[in-house]
């Protein structure tokens, strides 16, 4: 979206007080680095209690071979914030579906925070190389992977609430480890004019209410492309154990 679009559409659409819809459907998932984040766990409110769980052990360090067609699983993130089961799909996205499982599968998301939230848009996570608790790198926090990245997977034609994809840089074949669940169908508008599509691996089946109550959490500390959206969480929100059942 060019600034100018970005001006148009903003008076237009305050007419009718949709502005803040606007502010968080031009801000699309991504795993760029940010200005100045701010440390997490020394600032207030406080958020529900969590124990780490176990490190990753043996996670690939190569871009895992695409999912065959047809294959299916389940993967359960246990949250401070309550459990977000997610259906992942060969057949929508095969190389974000294996990427996303072989992580899934070593461990990789445990103890990783949700880096991103924007109410009414998405929630965004996956940073196991900078965003892992008990250490992890408030100047780089949110724009790290695990090594690789994987090709491009077919976007689908619509995004919709409850919706698994992974994040990129804006560049072809950039996806890897950060993945974002979109909480409302009205951010279709704003991510199909991404510069990069996101290809959609996987769907929420239950926990969107988790998703939606993490979504609430105060935030600062990152400011958004449109100068004014801020998404970091204030309050350490934690995946702190996976499940995967094929």
């Amino acid at each position: 979206m060019t600034l100018a679009a970005h001006k148009t559409q903003s008076r237009r659409l305050a007419t009718v007080g949709l502005v803040a819809w606007l502010v968080a459907a031009c801000a699309v998932p991504t795993n760029a680095p940010t200005p100045s984040p701010t440390p997490l766990p020394t600032l207030p409110p406080t958020a529900p209690a969590y124990t780490l769980g176990p490190a990753p052990v043996d996670c690939p360090t190569t871009t895992p071979p695409a999912l065959a067609a047809g294959t299916t699983a389940t993967v359960t993130f246990e949250t401070n914030y309550g459990q977000i089961v997610i259906k992942v799909d060969g057949s929508s996205a095969p190389n974000g579906a294996a990427a996303f499982l072989a992580l899934a599968r070593c461990g990789y998301y445990n103890n990783v925070l949700f880096h991103r939230v924007i109410p009414g848009f998405m929630i965004q996570s996956g940073d196991g190389q900078y965003a892992r608790l008990p250490n992890f790198d408030p100047s780089k926090f949110g724009t790290g992977g695990p090594g690789w990245t994987i090709p491009d997977d077919k976007a689908p034609a619509k995004y919709t609430r409850g919706m698994v994809a992974l994040a990129n840089t804006g560049a072809g074949n950039s996806a890897s480890s950060q993945f974002f669940i979109i909480l409302d169908d009205s951010a279709d508008q704003a991510l199909t004019g991404a510069t990069e599509p996101y290809a959609q691996f996987g769907v929420v089946t239950s926990g969107m209410d988790v998703a939606v109550k993490i979504a609430g959490v105060p935030v600062g500390g990152e400011t958004e492309s449109d100068g004014v959206t801020v998404s970091r969480p204030l309050v350490p929100v934690v995946i702190t154990a996976t499940k995967v059942q094929m």
